[in-house]
């Protein structure tokens, strides 16, 4: 996948809100990779603040939503991992100036 689309491909996932923190998943630092193969199967490697975390469907639904608009995206598989596992290291400087943190 060229670098333009992989972009293209993370500005859309950036329209990903995560409703209990209210910045999006690329920003926050949940989106670890994402790979497009060559029948159009899009892979996000993403995962979340939390084990546990009642939002996991809801995520996995708007990420399906926001890349369906992409022409070469013809599938997507949300792949969440658990390692490495989240820190708030992982967030955007955008992100930690948004919620308050150093």
């Amino acid at each position: 996948m060229d670098e333009e689309l992989k972009e293209n491909i993370m500005g859309a996932l950036e329209q990903v809100i995560d409703p209990e923190l209210g910045i999006d998943i690329v920003n926050i630092g949940l989106v670890y990779d994402v790979d497009l193969d060559e029948d159009g199967l899009c892979t996000v490697t993403m995962t979340l603040t939390t084990m546990g975390c009642p939002l996991a469907g809801v995520l996995t639904d708007q990420v399906h939503a926001a890349l369906s608009d992409i022409p070469e995206v013809k599938d997507t598989n949300v792949d969440i991992v658990w390692n490495p596992p989240w820190t708030k290291d992982r967030m955007s400087r955008y992100a930690k100036i948004a919620l308050g943190i150093r």
